[in-house]
């Protein structure tokens, strides 16, 4: 019981190390040979794992091997257009200004149904709106609408707005952030401030409390609606 239990944590921990290696990208976002890749080691950690007979270094080297594979074949595709398009294929455009590209469905083996779902998906539900759709080689679909279906835009209003910023966690379900709340120079005083402002008693109905730099507020207690209003703040520590 004890070889499996150390077998099963090695294999473990060489897997996440594998994983962490190859960066974050989701399965979704994933080229068809890192997917491959995946679907390998996922059956090759299992192995070393409950077959006692067998070696763990028989289950080391092929993920080892794997890696080393993963990262020639990632290193080639930067290198060389031709070999990147080989193994992770080239975006395709699917519909352009005269519509569904018949051929292009047909080389993608995509219905149409197939094709409806991955437009709504992106928010798009009229064809008629839609320049251009790409289906990129990790299997999503970019939709370029046409500019007259375009979200307006401050640009393009021609209205002057202020920068975005990046809203800091100071409480998340009833505990405060204490590196957040140092970060923003803040003590749990304020905190208390913004929970009478809020009207909230006690800090651990608090589902989340968030502060920006120009000291926009935003508090939810559990099961209630949230909250926004602004304080008195200057963030300059903050994003």
């Amino acid at each position: 019981m004890l070889t499996l239990i150390i077998r099963s944590t090695l294999i473990y921990l060489l897997v996440l190390l594998v994983f962490r290696l190859m960066g974050k990208r989701q399965i979704g976002q994933m080229q068809p040979f890192e997917l491959v890749l995946t679907l390998i080691i996922a059956d090759l950690a299992t192995i070393p794992m409950t077959e006692i007979s067998i070696p763990i270094l028989h289950g080391v080297v092929p993920l080892i091997t794997l890696v080393v594979v993963h990262f020639f074949l990632t290193f080639i595709s930067k290198k060389s257009t031709k070999v990147g398009e080989f193994i992770s294929g080239k975006p395709i455009v699917i519909i352009n200004p005269n519509g569904i590209d018949y051929k292009s469905l047909q080389e993608l083996d995509i219905t149409i149904d197939d094709l409806f779902e991955a437009i709504r998906t992106g928010g798009h539900f009229n064809l008629e709106e839609i320049q251009y759709a790409i289906m990129e080689t990790n299997g999503s679909l970019s939709v370029l609408p046409k500019s007259a279906f375009e979200p307006a835009t401050n640009s393009t209003l021609k209205l002057k707005a202020p920068e975005n910023t990046v809203p800091v966690t100071l409480v998340s379900e009833g505990l405060i952030v204490k590196n957040n709340l140092e970060n923003a120079k803040l003590t749990k005083t304020d905190i208390e401030d913004i929970m009478k402002k809020a009207k909230i008693p006690n800090i651990k109905d608090i589902l989340v409390l968030t502060i920006n730099k120009t000291g926009s507020i935003y508090i939810q207690a559990k099961n209630k609606p949230f909250k926004t209003f602004t304080v008195d703040y200057k963030g300059e520590n903050l994003t």
